[in-house]
């Protein structure tokens, strides 16, 4: 964005000998979003400033950066007007100036994301990121592995409706309910994704009331050209699916820890172990998106109502999720 003069604390602040973390994680995402066919998604779905007059909009750059922001650092709309007041870093990359600028209130951060929402966006932009990732040199290759994860969602009643979110639901982990799911959070939604195999990389991603099974939503994570695919226990006799039948795949499913765990100490079973651990090597990378999403974002419970909400937030942050894995690749090639 273009330079501004900066006010006293932001000069203080960008002057200083020693950058921030939050700098350093700033700067790099500045150099990897690609920030030209984002804002042609979304531009024509933007107001323009009326002919009768009134107030301009704010320039979609600002209010993009500031979406990227919040979900980078999960922060509410209320929780992000107050970031943009308190944060240098936060308002400079905004490209907000204090002094001359306006700071987009917790109203106008909303109206955003509905804009988003409302015009499918969210899964636009999954896919400029998708292809921008290609033209850089990471193109799916013939490996995919799937897998899923759990999102809680409040399960308290204090609110304006007085009820819980009736489009999210409890689920079962093992044999057992997953009643004490992150901080005594019963319910909420799933998370699956189809990760390539080599780059580690999201191609695919659907959400679902958590107590979908894994399998349901499969078929939906392949990209077709995959030649052998990766998973969990959890997805055993996925090859005999009729939605699966006739594609030409190889499924390399891990075998259930009970199994494992009986395996013979004979030359046959040690085989079978050292395979498992192969497996499981190669699974573990369908693992890392999941960790940046859940710890170095922090989505690890909703804050939005319902399955159209909260799908739009998973698509950005599979998309900051993969612009993040990938960024040392992306600097080589800028």
């Amino acid at each position: 964005m273009g330079s501004k003069q900066l006010g006293f604390c932001d000069y203080e602040q960008a002057t200083a000998k020693k950058r921030t973390r939050r700098e350093r994680f700033l700067s790099e995402m500045e150099r990897v979003v690609p920030w030209k066919a984002l804002l042609e998604l979304i531009e024509p779905h933007y107001p323009k400033t009326s002919s009768k007059g009134g107030r301009p909009p704010y320039p979609l750059q600002t209010l993009l950066r500031i979406h990227l922001l919040q979900q980078w650092y999960d922060l509410s709309d209320p929780a992000m007007e107050d970031a943009l007041i308190e944060v240098p870093t936060m308002r400079r990359f905004a490209g907000i100036d204090m002094v001359s600028d306006r700071i987009p209130d917790e109203t106008t951060i909303l109206a955003f994301r509905h804009l988003l929402e409302k015009h499918d966006l969210s899964q636009q932009i999954f896919e400029v990121v998708k292809a921008h990732l290609k033209a850089n040199g990471t193109a799916m290759k013939q490996g995919t592995i799937i897998d899923a994860t759990l999102i809680a969602a409040p399960s308290s009643t204090k609110n304006k409706s007085k009820d819980r979110d009736p489009e999210m639901h409890q689920t079962k982990k093992g044999n057992q309910w997953y009643h004490r799911f992150a901080e005594g959070f019963a319910y909420g939604m799933k998370v699956h994704v189809g990760v390539d195999s080599e780059s580690g990389l999201i191609h695919s991603v659907e959400t679902t009331a958590a107590n979908v099974h894994d399998l349901t939503a499969a078929a939906d994570l392949l990209h077709s050209e995959e030649t052998v695919v990766y998973a969990d226990a959890g997805y055993q006799v996925i090859e005999k699916r009729e939605e699966m039948q006739g594609r030409g795949i190889g499924f390399r499913i891990a075998m259930r820890p009970g199994k494992r765990r009986v395996l013979p100490d004979t030359p046959e079973g040690r085989l079978d172990d050292l395979i498992e651990t192969a497996k499981a090597h190669i699974r573990a990378k369908g693992e890392h998106p999941f960790r940046v999403i859940k710890r170095q974002f922090g989505f690890q419970k909703t804050r939005l109502r319902g399955m159209l909400k909260n799908p739009c937030k998973v698509h950005v942050l599979s998309a900051l999720s993969n612009l993040f894995m990938a960024r040392r690749r992306l600097f080589c090639s800028v």
